[in-house]
């Protein structure tokens, strides 16, 4: 049954100035930390012709990003349900920082590959999963659009940085480009993060003045997340291939 929806907030903070301000902190943490997704596909000729291994070698340190980042979605919205978003995702980004200047110092692709897999992967997924969770709990009538918009942070990384990389990779090569990365996050997301301390206001029940209306679905919550995770890897899969290699087929 649907129930009839308020034009008021559902509570103090919902769809407030500070929620559309939240989202905005929360783009641009995406926006930022997302590079730990996208870094690595840019140096990847760099770091292959140094560590002088093969593709299926130089691809490993993307994999292992990847496996990162899923477990730290799970590991991170597992702490953010108890304790907030904040805690969690300042420790994050103080990890993902520290695996750039750590990966910058690696001399071998098991070294490059553990850092990435680790520090980087696991401390980038703050910005995903957990930010579009925590976002979702400021809005009530604009809940689709923030949501949205807090997704689109990291894509607007896969724009910005691997646009912004090679000049620096060119120049400095790709150690100082990765070491510089690691200073920009961790002068930047942190005080970014320490904005967001708010916790998140207390939605109100379906039906009560100021709820969305709820539609009803059939699914179970653990059915419905089975799903969802097998949508999610079939969407990656296909996406994996270009996104680790176009970059070094196009030079």
């Amino acid at each position: 049954m649907t129930t009839t929806a308020s034009s008021r907030p559902s509570s103090p903070g919902i769809d407030s100035a500070y929620a559309w301000l939240r989202l905005g902190i929360s783009m641009l943490l995406a926006t930022i930390g997302g590079v730990g997704m996208w870094a690595v596909v840019v140096v990847l000729p760099a770091m292959q012709a140094e560590f002088g291994v093969d593709r299926a070698a130089a691809s490993m340190p993307y994999t292992a990003t990847m496996a990162g980042f899923a477990v730290g979605n799970v590991l991170v919205g597992r702490a953010i349900d108890r304790i907030g978003y904040w805690i969690p995702a300042l420790i994050a980004s103080v990890t993902l920082g520290t695996g750039f200047l750590l990966a910058s110092l690696t001399t071998s692709i098991l070294q490059f590959t553990l850092v990435q897999g680790l520090l980087i992967g696991v401390g980038t997924s703050a910005i995903f999963g957990p930010l579009i969770a925590d976002i979702s709990h400021w809005f009530n009538r604009r809940r689709g659009v923030a949501v949205t918009a807090a997704a689109a942070g990291s894509y607007l990384a896969g724009v910005i940085w691997p646009l912004a990389m090679p000049y620096v990779i060119q120049s400095e090569g790709w150690r100082f480009t990765y070491a510089a990365i690691g200073v920009v996050c961790l002068a930047t997301m942190l005080p970014l993060i320490m904005l967001l301390r708010r916790g998140a206001p207390h939605a109100a029940a379906p039906g009560s003045p100021g709820s969305r209306p709820v539609q009803p679905i059939t699914l179970s919550p653990a059915a419905l997340q089975v799903l969802l995770v097998v949508a999610g890897l079939g969407c990656c899969v296909a996406m994996s291939m270009p996104q680790v290699h176009i970059v070094a087929y196009c030079m």
